[in-house]
């Protein structure tokens, strides 16, 4: 039990992929689509973050002297802030792409969307 409590983090990952993938899928709104989408995204760089830190582990800087200190890798960490920003870069895409959708439809409900998709063909 121990065990499984002492990887809490894993499990707050596990609940916001399960929240994020359950409103892509569930929802029709567009807008509730992205932001599960975004929580999905959030989930997967709280992942990365957590394994990337290693207990008792230092920033990797070298001090004269010293050969036994044990280094965090710094790696995931600088590919998530790269990822953090391809993902706002996308999400004002995306909506972006939502406002013109409404613009240009009147709505932004996807089974809406499909219908009148299936109407002008």
């Amino acid at each position: 039990m121990k065990e499984l409590l002492g990887h809490w983090h894993l499990w707050l990952v596990i609940g916001l992929l399960m929240v994020g993938l359950y409103t892509v899928i569930a929802r029709d709104n567009l807008i509730k689509k992205l932001l599960g989408l975004s929580i999905f995204q959030v989930s997967i760089i709280m992942f990365y973050v957590s394994i990337g830190k290693i207990d008792g582990g230092t920033a990797p800087i070298l001090i004269d002297g010293q050969t036994d200190t044990v280094f965090t890798n710094p790696l995931p960490h600088v590919l998530m802030l790269t990822a953090i920003v391809v993902g706002i870069a996308t999400m004002a895409l995306a909506l972006a792409l939502v406002v013109r959708i409404q613009e240009a439809y009147g709505t932004i409900e996807d089974d809406e969307l499909s219908r009148l998709d299936a109407e002008e063909k």
